[in-house]
């Protein structure tokens, strides 16, 4: 309570003192730019996928626009200790994503070297995933794929250096006739998801479906 009198929760946006479990005011949430896109029909995340993989649904939840709001959420999450934002996120997903009867049967999401892990404190998706496994009754595996080899952020490579993901990821163990959801933060080449996807097909019989908190536009 002291903590709250003296260090009030502010809006991200125009910095307002808000409720402890908002990330920003009423005021600012409309400068959230929602994608709106339908996860069992075509969208450009699915048709940026379909250029790498067999993708079987897609769905982004925000768009993230240079200087814009959304942006400055997901680097909040990622790079300022944030971790919480993971659980408003998956909120916010939660009150847009209809699964219909397409509903995956695992949830995975993009791993962290154990040391970058270990640097963050936390990786950023695990939040958010844990709490759209409680609502949707989905299990989630947060060991299925391991990343082979540090690297610094992706925000700090070029594009083409973001490109180079080869032998980044591997599958730690085999699993067959399963419709995994693989989950990311950002999607701007679509390399990481890509690259991700093909370990989960090649270890057997699976379908993949992308979910992405932001699309870069």
């Amino acid at each position: 309570m002291i903590l709250d009198l003296l260090f009030p929760n502010r809006c991200l946006h125009c910095n307002r003192i808000i409720e402890a479990d908002l990330l920003v005011c009423n005021l600012c949430f409309g400068q959230i730019h929602f994608t709106h896109y339908d996860y069992s029909k075509n969208n450009p995340v699915k048709e940026q996928c379909k250029l790498s993989f067999p993708v079987k649904n897609a769905y982004a939840l925000i768009q993230f626009e240079e200087n814009s709001l959304s942006r400055k959420i997901i680097h909040e999450l990622k790079y300022k200790n944030r971790e919480i934002i993971g659980k408003i996120l998956a909120q916010w997903t939660i009150e847009r994503l209809d699964f219909r009867d397409q509903k995956p049967e695992i949830l995975v999401s993009v791993p962290l070297h154990p040391r970058k892990q270990r640097e963050r404190g936390y990786n950023q998706l695990h939040l958010y995933t844990e709490a759209l496994s409680k609502y949707y009754e989905i299990p989630f595996d947060h060991q299925l794929i391991k990343r082979n080899y540090y690297s610094k952020a992706q925000a700090l490579k070029d594009k083409k250096h973001r490109q180079e993901t080869v032998n980044t990821f591997s599958a730690t163990h085999l699993i067959t006739g399963k419709h995994i959801l693989l989950i990311d933060d950002v999607f701007t080449t679509g390399t990481t998801v890509s690259s991700i996807a093909w370990e989960i097909l090649n270890a057997g019989d699976n379908n993949v479906s992308v979910l992405v908190m932001a699309m870069d536009v």
